[in-house]
């Protein structure tokens, strides 16, 4: 298992059409299975209304998990998605 710290920097945060991307994304990696957590709650990363239950702001840290698959490959792109994370 492979975990990412990862800090919002977008004005705002992780909301419904960047977190369905992420989903997208998330989904497109199979045989892995990817998980946010904020705080002391994790949630699976292809399910929309569990990410948007974290409510992810600007300046909030998530972790992400990753197991199964190339789990650094795959961490790497979510840093980059996250990175250029616009509106």
């Amino acid at each position: 298992m492979t975990c990412v710290e990862i800090t919002v920097t977008n004005d705002t945060g992780l909301h419904t059409r960047p977190g369905n991307e992420l989903v997208k994304m998330v989904k497109s990696f199979e045989g892995s299975t990817i998980e946010l957590e904020k705080g002391d709650k994790k949630v699976a990363g292809n399910s929309l209304l569990k990410i948007m239950s974290l409510a992810v702001k600007k300046g909030d840290m998530i972790k992400v998990h990753i197991s199964g698959g190339e789990e650094a490959a795959i961490g790497e792109k979510l840093v980059a998605f996250f990175a250029t994370l616009k509106d």
